[in-house]
């Protein structure tokens, strides 16, 4: 009988793999199976106000030069290296409405399916980090990624399997609770 982790404990669990990722492909449909899961996050009006881009092992070289262009000459090279470690990566694309509240909203609910799509990768053993360079900002980026007028870049994942000896040696904490609590 297999072992199953309890959803706390695979929140206490998970970590950012921002490094440690071994040679191992990452698919489309590996991607896309947990974002069919991942997909579940609460969203008002159930309005499902993102969109995925993917950048498999094939597509990265070309993905990193479209980057260089937005990064100052003095920062290729770390770009590169960083980037190039990378097995895959994810493109995560919200709806930016001038509406405030509905912004908001749409924000809100696609950081809950980025957190659900963590999870679910870390319970597969598959390692993701959500970066948000400012390189995602730059217009050459979305246009090179095909991000429409009304759209923002909420988070560039980078999804891969990684080296577990690494990331156990990790230590992690996290402030209780009830030292930012207040009652009213």
């Amino acid at each position: 009988m297999l072992a199953v982790n309890s959803i706390a404990e695979i929140i206490r669990e998970r970590t950012s793999i921002k490094k440690g990722f071994i040679n191992k492909e990452i698919s489309r449909e590996q991607i896309l199976s947990l974002l069919e899961d991942a997909v579940w996050a609460p969203n008002h009006g159930v309005r499902e106000p993102w969109r995925f881009i993917f950048i498999s092992g094939e597509r990265k070289e070309a993905f990193i030069e479209e980057v260089l262009t937005c990064v100052e000459p003095a920062k290729h090279e770390s770009t590169r290296s960083k980037l190039g470690e990378v097995p895959a990566m994810l493109v995560a694309v919200v709806n930016d409405d001038p509406r405030q509240k509905i912004r908001e909203e749409d924000v809100a609910a696609t950081s809950c399916l980025l957190q659900n799509f963590q999870l679910l990768a870390w319970e597969r053993e598959i390692g993701v980090c959500w970066k948000t360079p400012a390189y995602i900002h730059d217009p050459r980026l979305r246009s090179a990624l095909g991000v429409e007028p009304g759209e923002k870049i909420i988070g560039l994942m980078q999804v891969g399997y990684f080296d577990k000896e690494t990331v156990a040696k990790r230590s992690r904490n996290r402030t209780n609770p009830a030292e930012k609590w207040t009652d009213y």
